[in-house]
């Protein structure tokens, strides 16, 4: 195999190294760590970050994330949380399941919001549980306000407030925000959680919050987009650009079985879509993602409702090779097997913890790998790379912890399963070996890690 160019790498701490080998060994994301493993989808990257810039500058957008199971559509909605808090976003995260989703009139839509506050996350809190410190921040502006014009901060936080108040939902949003202060100032712990609550969708009644607060209203299922509207706005008073909000695992509507239920759920769909494209939801961006039959399925998917499917048709000229990243539909790339090659180097790096030294296997293992890959899948791997890189780590983790054990005699014994795709024929060996050819002689290219990440900071 021909010499690999040098590769430059990002410092690695180890607890980033144990959360991305630990995560992507159980198949799931990792919640850190993200410029060690991002590889590929540079123009993909490069559109969010544009619509990001938008969004900071008082805009909207919205955007549908399609791509197969194990894709990679989960990983590039955090990617793009992170792109997002470097650039001063507040977001916030989801997956939609049975009990949490768009629009209901049981609950299940405070309950998917709930689940976005809890996760609501900024730079500084990368974590999630970030809302009571956006609020402090909102407080705490309002102070420096008030010492600088000499006017009480009671005042300075109703007139930051007052545009909040016109909207839907906004007086009692604002009479919450003015009671946190109230208890900011007088020291009562007690109303600044409650406060804090009805933020979060905690109430249940009306009668509880009108108790604790005075207002007569809560989040319910009938105003959750209302309240994310103000939340985008109540963040850019607050010192931040705006809010972004992610929805992951969208197929859970495309799966409900009652069609009126899922038919209002994607009118719930159509009023985000409208308001982002029209950019009547400043300082908001929002980002679903979903497989192709969640998109094109003309009986049971957004297609099936025809002012969404109007809205989200893609370029009928974007065909033969050409790209459109401008529509609101963004079909993530399939990974290419240089990307691929690339992808697995940086996993053997991450799993050495960024030493060279401790590489479990050589440089001439990551080809065979995926020859390996290739025969057994074809190339489905590149589209679904899941499988492949969990079964990597689970070769490394075996070579780790069993060091006479040789490399050669493992990789053939590894057995993989495509994710599942009804409608994926694999390919016969000889068309999948073809495809890998070229992988014996590959190395990134010239491109060392920073350039492949060049994106990632924009």
């Amino acid at each position: 195999m021909t010499e690999s160019a040098p590769v430059t790498h990002l410092r690695l701490r180890p607890r980033d190294r144990d959360a991305i080998v630990s995560s992507l060994r159980a198949g799931v994301v990792p919640q850190r760590g993200f410029a060690h493993i991002q590889v590929g989808r540079a123009d993909e990257v490069a559109a969010v970050a544009r619509d990001l810039d938008r969004v900071a500058d008082g805009g909207s957008m919205v955007r549908f994330v399609i791509g197969d199971y194990g894709a990679g559509k989960t990983f590039f909605l955090q990617l793009t949380a992170s792109i997002a808090a470097e650039k001063k976003l507040v977001t916030a995260a989801a997956d939609l399941t049975p009990d949490r989703r768009l629009q209901a009139s049981g609950g299940q839509a405070r309950g998917l919001y709930a689940e976005l506050m809890r996760n609501l996350a900024t730079r500084s809190t990368p974590d999630g549980g970030a809302l009571p410190g956006v609020v402090d921040r909102f407080v705490t502006t309002a102070q420096s306000d008030a010492r600088s014009r000499g006017i009480s901060v009671a005042s300075v936080i109703a007139g930051k407030l007052q545009d909040l108040s016109q909207m839907v939902g906004g007086y009692d949003f604002a009479q919450v925000i003015g009671q946190y202060w109230a208890g900011y100032d007088s020291g009562n712990d007690q109303l600044m959680a409650d406060a804090v609550r009805w933020l979060r969708g905690e109430f249940t009644t009306r009668t509880d919050a009108r108790s604790a607060l005075g207002v007569r209203t809560i989040i319910d299922d009938a105003s959750i987009y209302d309240t994310l509207k103000l939340m985008a706005r109540f963040v850019r008073l607050a010192g931040f650009a705006g809010l972004l909000v992610c929805f992951d695992e969208m197929v859970n509507l495309y799966k409900l079985a009652n069609t009126v239920a899922r038919n209002g759920n994607y009118e719930q769909v159509l009023r985000i879509v409208n308001d982002c494209l029209q950019g009547n939801a400043a300082g908001l961006g929002v980002l679903f993602s979903g497989t192709p039959e969640l998109l094109m399925d003309t009986r049971r998917g957004l297609y099936s409702y025809d002012a969404l499917r109007s809205r989200l048709a893609e370029n009928s000229f974007a065909v033969g090779g050409l790209a459109d990243y401008t529509g609101p539909v963004l079909r993530l790339a399939n990974l290419t097997p240089e990307d691929m090659y690339v992808l697995l180097c940086k996993l053997r790096h991450v799993y050495a913890g960024g030493d060279p030294s401790r590489y479990l296997v050589p440089d001439e293992a990551v080809p065979a790998f995926m020859n390996h890959c290739a025969h057994r899948i074809g190339d489905a791997y590149f589209r679904t790379p899941r499988t492949t890189v969990k079964e990597f780590l689970n070769l490394l983790a075996v070579l780790d912890q069993n060091p006479g054990a040789d490399w050669r005699a493992l990789v053939g014994q590894i057995e993989l399963a495509a994710e599942p795709d009804p409608d994926l024929e694999p390919l016969p060996e000889d068309t999948a070996a073809s495809v890998l050819a070229p992988v014996t002689t590959l190395r990134p290219s010239g491109s060392n890690t920073d350039d492949e990440l060049s994106t990632f900071r924009l």
